[in-house]
């Protein structure tokens, strides 16, 4: 049941109680910090609201009347119980900055988040506040999102592409997808980019179903060759991007893979990148949470604004 709109707000009964501790109008501004007439002020606003008089006003000073004393009564322990809400949402709070629960989707895992939760620790420190504990889990994207709606974490970090439903999310970096395959693939010498069509016609070795990787290329195949486009069976499934990796070095197809995750790959020639015509393969990286669109108050939102901010 709701609470009727003549019910005060905690800071008139705060008021009152000072008034029947102290025994005046001047003892409560004392022990309240504030004016005598702010203090008659509020009560009087307090009598309009509820309809009844607290205190009575003579020329020799201001003394509570027999309601006002059972009002007071009534609002001490009310009092008390508001005091000790207050401390447990503080303590709430304070454990909200102490500790933080992540789920990662594995590109983010793996080449982005021990870069960003170093970078939030060092600025927490030149800032003197004490970095949150973090507790980090690897997965892929559907398997993030459960977590986050099932409270197993706090905080989310998905690769999947759109908006995804059942969480509150906000991009906060990009991603390039790149075609891969090994020195010796046919692929590997080609003069011209490889279009949508011979992509979407290839057995890729290929992450397992629910990965954000996965699902962003079939969704780019889709965009480009329309929806009724089906993609060929997949040449091997792996559960991570360096499983997949390792299958391209060893000649078990072309893969799509983030291009952070094959970096030094590209660099040291171990891996050739395929040039594309058609399809785009760059990609939002989101963090996900429960709740509002802002993010929670603590160690949630701290680390979500600190990694877009320091976004290229």
């Amino acid at each position: 049941m709701p609470l009727s709109h003549r019910m005060p707000e905690l800071s008139a009964f705060e008021v009152l109680v000072a008034v029947a501790s102290g025994g005046s109008l001047t003892a409560a501004s004392h022990q309240l910090g504030l004016t005598q007439q702010a203090v008659s002020a509020r009560i009087r606003s307090m009598e309009a609201q509820t309809g009844v008089q607290m205190v009575i006003r003579t020329s020799r000073g201001s003394t509570l009347t027999p309601a006002g004393r059972v009002v007071a009564e009534w609002a001490d322990g009310l009092l008390d119980t508001a005091h000790r809400l207050d401390s447990g949402l503080a303590s709430l709070r304070s454990d909200a900055r102490a500790h933080l629960r992540v789920i990662s989707s594995l590109t983010i895992a793996e080449q982005l988040l021990p870069r960003w939760l170093m970078s939030h620790r060092a600025e927490s420190l030149r800032h003197n506040t004490t970095p949150p504990e973090v507790t980090l889990v690897a997965a892929n994207s559907e398997q993030a999102v459960s977590a986050v709606q099932d409270g197993e974490a706090d905080l989310g970090f998905i690769e999947s592409p759109g908006t995804p439903t059942g969480v509150r999310s906000r991009v906060v970096a990009h991603d390039d997808l790149v075609v891969v395959c090994a020195r010796t693939h046919p692929w590997a010498k080609r003069s011209r980019p490889l279009t949508a069509s011979e992509l979407g016609r290839a057995s890729l070795v290929v992450r397992e179903t629910g990965s954000g990787t996965r699902d962003f290329l079939a969704d780019a195949l889709h965009a480009a060759l329309g929806q009724s486009h089906v993609q060929a069976a997949p040449a091997m499934e792996m559960t991570t991007a360096s499983g997949v990796r390792s299958a391209v070095l060893a000649q078990a197809g072309p893969a799509v893979l983030s291009r952070l995750s094959v970096a030094d790959d590209l660099a040291l020639g171990r891996l050739v990148a395929v040039a594309t015509d058609g399809i785009d393969l760059h990609r939002e990286l989101r963090a996900i949470w429960m709740g509002g669109r802002t993010p929670p108050a603590g160690a949630v939102r701290d680390l979500i604004s600190h990694v877009a901010a320091s976004r290229p």
